[in-house]
């Protein structure tokens, strides 16, 4: 069969890399920064928390965890409804749910109502999962596809750190620690807040445009003004096919990839949530002491970790991922990864030996990121079409956090029965689970959106009973 892309699809496929594409980079990356302070601040945040409430080990879990159970429904939701509506009626409301997550934590006078506005927060950080990835990868051409959403991915890492820098800048200015936490939670409505204003300038999905609304004039007319007529159309044709929620869950060959997505990124963030926001308590508990200065301690040796180990990570997953592959990437991660985390559990005394330990922690942390904590989020929105891609990856993303949500609440219970070492091993089991989940997935560096997801097929296949339809209504001579 021949290539039935549109002249829009085509258009963004073969264009060349832009200030375009880094004007996107940035408003969608920004949501990435915001989601990953907000998630991974928490970790540190809830050590003064628990302190000031008396908060138990189940408690303190929960706090920990609430945000990632409510961001399994709202990349689930968000998802759905961007695949019905469009991707920018709905870009955006994501991150304003975010910002008022952040305002209301921040002034939380219970633990209850603490509980609630991060529920809230939540909902905005899984949202923006499937919107983040979906409409870059919208955006982008065929040969830098991998790059330019993975380093929307990327932004994750410097959330990350500004996490730790806020933290150990309140902590090493001796700020009241009721009101240093508060501060922590709030200052996430900041960047939450840009990510509403940028975002509303942002133009619709020129690909689901085309293909779903059958609007390819008004596509060609938006990316071009947004591209500063860097994208332009020649003579655009409307391709429209818009699949059910019922014939995608009913599609085997989706079911499988979603099998492949949703399995492999859920295992990932098990273990990598688990550790990741108890970092804190995990380097505290290798240096085997107690007060706020090894609090402080840990944290900074956290941040140094992360940003040697994590950070080069991320940016080289982006960087290489489009000649490696984006599924061998994934394949090469998760090994090496499930590797460290069972040298941690395997050799005698490491976890008491503080040097060695960080070591083999911080190559358990570059392998995450240079491969399944990028391209996990890369594959999810590339193996479905386009009218079912938010849906897929919102599925995918959503049953990921609910993995994160099982690793951030256990894996205190777990330390506490059979040890830093102990939790670590579990972990590499589930690293080598999502490597034969991996395995069911296509390879789609180098290919087209269309090609990858079986698109071209479905809309032949549409184009095909339009027109015998078209045939048997035409009065024959």
């Amino acid at each position: 069969m021949g290539d039935n892309r549109d002249s829009v699809t085509e258009a963004l496929d073969n264009a060349p890399l832009s200030r375009f594409h880094t004007r996107s980079i940035f408003t969608a990356g920004m949501g990435f920064f915001t989601d990953a302070y907000d998630l991974f601040i928490i970790g540190t945040a809830t050590v003064l928390i628990a302190k000031q409430w008396g908060l138990n080990s189940t408690q303190t879990g929960l706090v920990n965890s609430i945000t990632l159970i409510s961001a399994f429904l709202g990349a689930i939701v968000f998802g759905r409804i961007a695949d019905r509506i469009g991707r920018k009626k709905t870009y955006g409301l994501e991150a304003a749910l975010m910002v008022v997550g952040a305002v209301l934590s921040a002034f939380s006078p219970s633990l209850i109502w603490l509980l609630v506005f991060r529920f809230i927060l939540g909902i905005g950080v899984g949202g923006d999962y499937p919107m983040s990835a979906v409409l870059m990868g919208e955006y982008s051409n065929i040969k830098s596809r991998g790059k330019l959403v993975g380093l929307v991915f990327a932004m994750q890492a410097l959330g990350t750190v500004a996490g730790y820098v806020v933290a150990l800048a309140l902590l090493a200015a001796n700020v009241n620690p009721d009101i240093a936490w508060r501060l922590m939670l709030g200052l996430g409505a900041i960047p939450a807040g840009a990510v509403v204003y940028l975002r509303r300038k942002m133009p619709e999905s020129p690909r689901y445009r085309a293909r779903v609304e059958g609007k390819a004039d008004l596509a060609a007319k938006e990316i071009a003004a947004y591209s500063g007529g860097v994208i332009n159309v020649q003579q655009p044709k409307d391709s429209k096919v818009r699949l059910s929620l019922r014939q995608f869950l009913s599609n085997p060959k989706y079911l499988l990839y979603l099998v492949g997505t949703a399995g492999s990124w859920f295992v990932f963030d098990y273990a990598y949530y688990g550790n990741s926001v108890s970092a804190p308590l995990i380097v505290k508990s290798v240096l085997g002491s107690s007060g706020a200065h090894v609090l402080t301690e840990a944290i900074a040796l956290q941040l140094i970790v992360f940003t040697v180990a994590a950070v080069p990570g991320y940016y080289l997953a982006a960087n290489f991922m489009d000649r490696i592959g984006h599924k061998r990437l994934q394949l090469i991660g998760f090994f090496f990864m499930g590797l460290a985390f069972l040298l941690i559990g395997v050799i005698p005394n490491i976890t008491t030996e503080v040097l060695p330990f960080l070591m083999l922690f911080g190559v358990s942390y570059f392998f995450a990121e240079f491969g399944p904590n990028e391209t996990t989020f890369v594959l999810a929105g590339e193996v479905y079409p386009t009218s079912a891609r938010s849906t897929g990856h919102g599925l995918s993303a959503g049953i990921a956090k609910f993995g994160a949500f099982l690793g951030v609440f256990l894996f205190p219970v777990i330390k506490k029965d059979f040890g830093v070492a102990g939790a670590l091993e579990f972990s590499f089991f589930m690293a080598m689970i999502g490597i034969l989940l991996t395995l069911v997935l296509p390879e789609p560096a180098g290919r087209s959106l269309e090609e990858v997801s079986g698109e071209l097929d479905i809309t032949s296949h549409a184009e095909d009973i339009v027109r015998k339809a078209a045939e048997k209504l035409t009065p024959q001579d």
